[in-house]
């Protein structure tokens, strides 16, 4: 009985004594749109596992150094209608961000869902939404002669700023931060730093930079989201 208790001590003041020398790691719970999202249920595999409901789509919890699973899932009636996971790493003290983004969960069946700030599902008359076959095949050929017709553009486009380029001997880089600041708007506020790197024939070094700089412009926001970001644009 007395080493029992005596281990029990032990394992508790090591796991006090990790947390002494704690890093937080903190963040934001948003939907697919990006709004917070509340009561969200968010974890984390320490030792022992920690877990919070999160409040006004924050969370935060204090750990050590290591290596970390954090998980966020939203539930409705008892069954998990969106979910994320996310993996860090703590090697030193300090504060990490981590904002998590909740993706459907389409295992459940449920694909096409809206979520409200309070964590509830937005019924809506699916009804409305049924259309022909017809009107399918239409709109599907219209999509394919706007992109031919998008990407013909842009081939010329690309052509065009070659031609210039070598009679200016210029890289345009006055224009360069409009240019991607359009492309944002373009894709309606919201894009991911990829696709920006799709639109613009510049290095993913030098996009990276101009985004930095329209970040501490205060022009943009941009979220980490797995191993890329979603840029959004702060003045429309």
């Amino acid at each position: 009985m007395v080493k029992s208790r005596i281990l029990i001590f032990l394992l508790v003041a090591i796991s006090l004594l990790n947390f002494a020398n704690a890093a937080t790691i903190y963040g934001t719970v948003y939907d697919l749109s990006l709004k917070k999202v509340n009561n969200a249920r968010v974890e984390i595999n320490t030792i022992p596992k920690q877990f919070v409901v999160a409040q006004n789509g924050s969370y935060a919890f204090n750990v050590p150094n290591g290596a970390y699973t954090i998980k966020a899932q939203l539930m409705q009636k008892n069954s998990v209608i969106a979910s994320v996971q996310e993996n860090i790493t703590i090697k030193q003290d300090g504060s990490y961000v981590l904002d998590l983004i909740l993706f459907p969960d389409v295992e459940e069946g449920i694909e096409d869902i809206d979520i409200d700030v309070n964590g509830d599902i937005v019924e809506t008359d699916k009804s409305k939404y049924k259309i022909s076959v017809g009107t399918i095949i239409l709109l599907a050929l219209g999509f394919i002669l706007i992109g031919l017709h998008y990407f013909r553009k842009r081939a010329q486009k690309k052509e065009q700023i070659k031609i210039e380029e070598e009679k200016t001997g210029e890289k345009y880089e006055d224009i360069d931060l409009e240019q991607l600041i359009k492309i944002i708007r373009q894709e309606g506020g919201r894009t991911t730093q990829k696709d920006i790197r799709k639109q613009i024939p510049l290095s993913e070094a030098k996009i990276s930079l101009m985004i930095a700089e329209l970040e501490h412009k205060g022009v943009i926001e941009k979220i980490k989201k797995g191993r890329g970001n979603i840029i959004i644009l702060k003045r429309k």
